[in-house]
């Protein structure tokens, strides 16, 4: 009997510490995936911080997210014969037919024959429906919904060749130049920045983009959270034209860029990223992009989009000061989502 007890304790034991050693190796794997973890997220952070210091950028955009006024008829005026005419909206509705005022004249007869007044009276109230009907969805293909219509934010990047030289001095002077206080000028800008890229498809390497449809009590705030996203990508903004506001960075600032910039090119990839962030009024489709068709669509599109929809606009690029880069490290880094075209 002793025996056995001995024999089972020493079985115990040597399970117990079977159970002890797996364990601990367990939490040994489990301490070295999360140091490994931390290392990783601590290198990325550190390489992120490092790229951006050689990452200056140019900004010029503006606009404002306020609800579309409304257009109504002309006043009421006085009609010969007795009545008023016009009104804001009474009575008429757009594309013609019969409307609720065609009911009118026979209520004052008294009910007129039956099964006539009844079929008159359906056709009035169907023409009525399907009127409002139409009005609705014409409403709707322009953006319109009571008072929050819909707006669509659209961001197309593309990742250009740093050979592409001429795309940055054509940014840096439409920012010089441009009136970014009104919707006209506004339109102009994305006009001029669509066909600066639309130029240049020889250096075209990267693109993504992406329409996100929302309601205008909405659309501001999702607008700047792109913004912000893309300007924190920056070291400095070294030049900056918002609503009218020109601002230059210092001749020390460039030194500081250019210097940075210098140390990049020793790099074997070079890149420019240039951002459009556009606010419009009503639903706006954007193609995929894979590959340089779908980006050449994409920004004719862009580009097409008139000045009465327009509401905001931003066009980013880095790097904006003269011999600064973005290495291939930095792309991968700072612009994940972008796809090879």
């Amino acid at each position: 009997m002793e025996q056995g007890a001995d024999i089972s304790l020493s079985f115990s034991k040597r399970l117990g510490r079977l159970f002890m050693q797996k364990t601990l190796r367990s939490l040994i794997k489990s301490w070295v995936k999360v140091l490994m973890t931390i290392g990783l997220v601590i290198a990325l952070s550190f390489g992120h911080a490092d790229g951006a210091l050689a990452a200056s950028g140019g900004r010029m955009g503006g606009g404002s997210f306020r609800a579309p006024s409304r257009t109504y008829s002309a006043p009421r005026t006085y009609a010969p014969g007795g009545g008023y005419g016009g009104g804001y909206g009474g009575g008429y509705y757009p594309g013609g037919g019969l409307g609720l005022p065609f009911l009118f004249p026979f209520f004052s007869i008294g009910g007129g024959t039956g099964g006539l007044f009844s079929i008159l009276i359906f056709l009035a109230i169907a023409n009525f429906l399907v009127q409002s009907f139409r009005r609705n969805r014409s409403d709707d293909s322009v953006g319109y919904s009571a008072d929050n219509p819909t707006i669509s934010v659209a961001k197309l990047q593309v990742g250009l060749l740093a050979e592409a030289r001429e795309l940055q001095a054509d940014l840096n002077a439409i920012a010089q130049k441009a009136d970014t206080s009104s919707t006209a000028g506004l339109s102009e800008v994305l006009q001029e920045s669509t066909l600066a890229l639309l130029r240049h498809p020889e250096y075209w390497v990267y693109a993504g983009s992406t329409v996100q449809q929302t309601r205008l009590e909405a659309a501001e705030s999702q607008f700047n959270r792109l913004l912000i996203a893309e300007r924190s990508k920056f070291s400095g903004e070294t030049l900056s034209n918002v609503n009218s506001q020109l601002k230059q960075a210092s001749s020390s600032n460039l030194a500081v860029a250019e210097k940075g910039g210098a140390l990049a090119q020793a790099a074997p990839g070079e890149y420019i990223i240039v951002t459009l962030l556009v606010g419009t009024q009503g639903k706006l489709e954007l193609p995929k992009v894979n590959s340089s068709d779908d980006l050449r669509q994409a920004l004719q599109q862009l580009g097409g989009v008139s000045s009465d929809r327009l509401l905001a606009l931003e066009v980013l690029w880095t790097p904006q000061a003269e011999g600064d880069v973005l290495t291939n490290e930095d792309v991968v880094v700072q612009y994940p989502d972008l796809k090879l075209v």
